[in-house]
């Protein structure tokens, strides 16, 4: 179809934005257009169902007063702290849509924002997901996001704040891994942050991603980046929630005449006569004396000494099958006084009121933007959708940059080629008249002595 059939769908400032960085003509590439349609298809799925569930969180970060949200926190001295910027991505399409970008390198960040009432998970699934675009390509830095208790102090939230969850990508060097932590506490224990059991990947181009977190009532969960799911299982076979169900019996230890040797030594067995007579390097029967030695000068002569054939080293007798062996012991298991079920494990979010990001970043220039947290999942599918549209046009007018940027390279470089062949024929052409030249002076100093010796004859 004709790609200006799209145009009717979509906001023609939309199509503003889509200008060549080279010629900053307007660009009607099928590809950028197809995913424009298809986000504005999916946001206005997102549009359908929020108003069919409560929306715990939603930001955007696309109006001038985002900061009136956020919180910075000042846990860290000044000049140590990052600010965030409100900036237009690279390579976004739509109109008015912006992120929030770390803005200085070798930094700590710290922002929060509260929600408009605190949020409970109980008898609930629960949706985390947001956008993140590395495009400073970071080698050390995180870029993850956490859910904060409803009383958490902002002006003081820091990397020792207590959270609920830990969520996102976090990079440096070869250890590029996805946070997927959840604060947990026993019964009549203290709560701690539990790491996942495995090292989830983590993306570390300078595309944009969408990660996402879902705990679910059936204590099951799923991470999922740009709309896979590349983890998910039972919650209870990832975390360490419980204890182990059976512990050894600490009243019970291996009896003391408990034969657990498999095999003994043959006490039938003798070592042989003579078995200990036998050297174990004995002189080479093949060294010769050499004619030039001298035993005055060089002292008696004596052959090198070479492992002898006939060793069969240190004597052992032979094993056999010992006849009290009872087998391994095997410590008996109990049940695990401490053990307990939990129906509810999946419930980590008892009285969370805010999100939060508190990271360091050696390099900055991530992008965050698209934040979602609801216990809808029609409303977390449309967002999803949504925000996945919008990376696949972002991820067509960056490879249409990068072929614009690559274009104006060869260009240059082409004429750059030229500029240097026409340079080279000038001086070949300089080269074969200054030759030209000097075989014309040539010819006229010998015309010249022909005609001197003419005159000299006459």
């Amino acid at each position: 179809s004709d790609p200006t059939d799209l145009k009717a769908f979509i906001p023609s400032r939309a199509f503003e934005n889509l200008r060549s960085p080279s010629t900053n003509e307007p660009t009607n590439t099928l590809q950028i257009c197809t995913m424009l349609t298809k986000l504005v298809v999916a946001m206005a799925a997102v549009a359908a169902t929020v108003a069919q569930a409560e929306t715990i969180f939603r930001e955007t970060f696309d109006d001038a007063d985002w900061e009136s949200r956020w919180v910075a926190s000042t846990w860290k001295p000044a000049a140590e702290v990052g600010k965030f910027e409100q900036v237009v991505g690279k390579h976004y399409v739509e109109e008015g849509d912006k992120a929030i970008k770390t803005s200085e390198d070798a930094r700590f960040y710290a922002l929060s924002a509260k929600f408009d009432k605190p949020l409970n998970n109980k008898g609930k699934d629960l949706y985390l997901s947001y956008l993140v675009q590395h495009e400073q390509k970071l080698d050390c830095g995180g870029a993850y996001i956490k859910l904060l208790p409803a009383d958490v102090d902002q002006e003081n939230f820091g990397g020792e704040s207590p959270y609920a969850v830990m969520f996102g990508p976090d990079i440096c060097g070869s250890t590029k891994k996805t946070h997927a932590i959840l604060n947990y506490a026993r019964p009549g224990e203290d709560a701690v942050n539990m790491d996942h059991k495995d090292t989830i990947r983590a993306e570390s181009d300078t595309d944009a991603h969408v990660y996402s977190f879902v705990l679910k009532q059936d204590n099951t969960y799923e991470v999922k980046i740009d709309g896979k799911t590349i983890k998910e299982g039972p919650l209870d076979k990832s975390w360490p929630f419980q204890p182990e169900k059976q512990i050894k019996d600490p009243n019970q230890s291996k009896p003391k005449d408990w034969v657990d040797a498999k095999q003994i030594p043959d006490p039938e067995d003798k070592k042989p006569e003579g078995w200990d007579d036998i050297p174990k390097t004995i002189p080479d029967p093949d060294a010769e004396k050499p004619e030039d030695w001298d035993d005055e000068d060089d002292g008696e002569w004596e052959p090198a000494m070479i492992e002898n054939p006939e060793y069969k080293g240190e004597w052992k007798p032979k094993m056999i099958d010992n006849p009290d062996y009872k087998g391994e012991w095997e410590h008996p298991m109990i049940d695990n006084p401490d053990y307990f079920e939990d129906d509810a494990m999946y419930n980590v979010a008892k009285n969370v009121g805010a999100v939060g990001f508190e990271l360091w970043q050696v390099k900055s220039g991530t992008l965050f933007d698209d934040i979602l947290v609801t216990d809808s999942e029609e409303e977390f599918n449309a967002h999803e959708e949504a925000v996945l549209a919008k990376t696949e046009a972002m991820a067509a007018k960056k490879k249409q940059i990068q072929d614009e940027e690559k274009a104006k390279k060869e260009a240059e470089a082409k004429a750059k080629e030229a500029e240097k062949e026409d340079a080279d024929e000038a001086d070949d052409e300089e080269e074969e008249a200054a030759e030209e030249a000097e075989e014309t002076k040539e010819e006229a100093k010998e015309e010249t002595q022909e005609e001197k010796a003419e005159k000299d004859e006459l």
